[in-house]
């Protein structure tokens, strides 16, 4: 195997020559430095070390003993270090930071922000990162119906709704009919499994099921009635998309609540109005 295929990966390699600044490491027809400061004290000519591979600031491949966070084909979140004209950095655990470009983001991304990726390597022969990781991830997932489970935002969409990564590793989507609160790339969840599909893919809801969520969103509602004088200027047959733009849940969910207060006797319905009751 020629030493460039070993790029972005872990490889166990033989010392072959020492110099002042370093160790080369391969064979008589390839070799690759491994920086002085990288040497194992005891590293002697024809030892093996395992190196991982990647590309120096001057592109030239070069060898290190420094653990990476992320290897050719795996896929991991990694903390933004800066930002600048060509992408974001990541901080990857070696001394170079891992670039993202532009073209690689589901979405704008700022230093401090933890993003989903894995590695590729890019036209020139250089290892990048790409928030693209879609068919990089399992579908053999451990978990089954109303288990619930934590991941990550890694892409969101109009159409399809929130993808996300359970357990940073698991293929699953938040359909648009339950994508209910601000929903953000990077944005660690908690979820329920709604079904897995036979493809293993999964689909998830950050809602509870509908009788354990009536009463948290009846408290929602009546709080903001307070908060609001008493009342709410519409009722349970407001427009669907005003009931998600104010309380960010399915008119159905909205309807369930307001039933549980009335049922409560803690509101009552006029035509155009929702009121609180002894106030």
């Amino acid at each position: 195997m020629a030493l460039a295929d070993g790029l972005g990966k872990k490889t166990r390699l033989m010392a072959v020559k020492k110099v002042e600044f370093g160790m080369y490491l391969g064979n008589k027809e390839e070799r690759v430095l491994l920086p002085r400061k990288q040497v194992p004290k005891d590293l002697e000519i024809g030892d093996p070390v395992e190196v991982f591979l990647y590309k120096d600031s001057a592109d030239r491949l070069i060898a290190t003993t420094q653990e990476p966070k992320i290897t050719l084909g795996e896929v991991k979140a990694l903390k933004v270090a800066d930002t600048g004209k060509i992408g974001a950095f990541l901080n990857w655990g070696l001394e170079k930071d891992l670039l993202l470009p532009f073209k690689e983001q589901t979405a704008k991304v700022k230093k401090g922000d933890e993003v989903l990726v894995s590695l590729y390597i890019d036209k020139s022969g250089r290892l990048c990162a790409t928030m693209k990781v879609y068919e990089m991830l399992r579908k053999d997932p451990p978990y089954q119906k109303d288990d619930h489970v934590e991941g990550i935002v890694y892409e969101t969409s109009d159409r399809f709704g929130v993808f996300v990564a359970v357990d940073d590793c698991y293929s699953a989507l938040i359909p648009k009919r339950e994508a209910y609160g601000d929903l953000k790339v990077g944005q660690r969840i908690s979820a329920r499994v709604l079904q897995v599909k036979a493809d293993g893919k999964m689909d998830l809801s950050v809602r509870e099921k509908a009788y354990l969520q009536m009463d948290e969103d009846a408290r929602k509602i009546f709080e903001r009635m307070e908060a609001s004088g008493g009342s709410l200027p519409f009722t349970d047959k407001a427009d669907p998309e005003r009931i998600r733009q104010e309380f960010d849940m399915s008119k159905n969910a909205f309807k369930r609540a307001v039933g549980r207060l009335l049922k409560a006797g803690k509101i009552k319905i006029t035509e155009k109005s929702i009121e609180i009751l002894n106030r």
